[in-house]
């Protein structure tokens, strides 16, 4: 593979920028998976690094699940320009998120989002569930298991830490990170709401 069709087949399969694609193939010219991985990473890097915050743009995505649209989602996900609100990659990250929360159920977006009167709960409710099985031992241990039960319950309840329902080997926050890369500016979750036909 020469060095433009790289260039070319990694702007189109990522939709990363040219600047971006050229940089990874003078790095690795002959390895298109090294070139790959190089994008991938400074597009989530690039996305982490976003600080500023998201402005009134953005869209309001709408769910109902297949076939039985017996659960419904509503997601609001903000960005700084109109552009981006426009952007076919913002409206796909929408939906990703939108069908996440259908399949996955989150609670809440992130761990800062969780109140803290229900973030001390859980954690005594943890510490408690385990009871016998943790005397005796020394307090870091019971820091320790506590700790990874809380990790795991996390996991389960908030968004971005949920494993991608497309694919176990990454978190949501990964995916999320990945697209503000590609599109280059802060983008927001501000809430979502999910629906189970006859929940109250």
């Amino acid at each position: 593979m020469s060095k433009l069709d790289l260039i070319v087949k990694l702007k189109e399969e990522l939709q990363a920028s040219l600047f971006l694609c050229k940089q990874a193939a003078e790095k690795y010219p002959d390895d298109y998976e090294k070139a790959k991985e190089f994008v991938m990473l400074k597009m989530k890097e690039k996305g982490e690094n976003q600080k500023e915050k998201a402005s009134q743009n953005g869209i309001i995505e709408v769910y109902s699940h297949e076939p039985n649209r017996n659960i419904g989602v509503m997601l609001e996900l903000r960005c700084q320009t109109d552009f981006v609100a426009r952007n076919e990659s913002f409206r796909e990250l929408a939906h990703e998120l939108a069908l996440q929360i259908a399949s996955m159920a989150p609670e809440y977006i992130d761990e800062d989002d969780i109140p803290e009167d229900v973030r001390k709960a859980t954690l005594e409710h943890m510490t408690n569930d385990l009871g016998e099985s943790l005397k005796g031992k020394p307090e870091q241990v019971i820091q320790n298991i506590v700790k990874g039960k809380y990790k795991k319950w996390l996991s389960q309840v908030c968004l971005m830490e949920q494993e991608y329902f497309r694919d176990s080997s990454k978190k949501v926050r990964d995916v999320f990170s990945e697209y503000v890369g590609k599109l280059g500016e802060t983008i927001k979750i501000v809430r979502f709401v999910r629906w189970t036909l006859g929940q109250d």
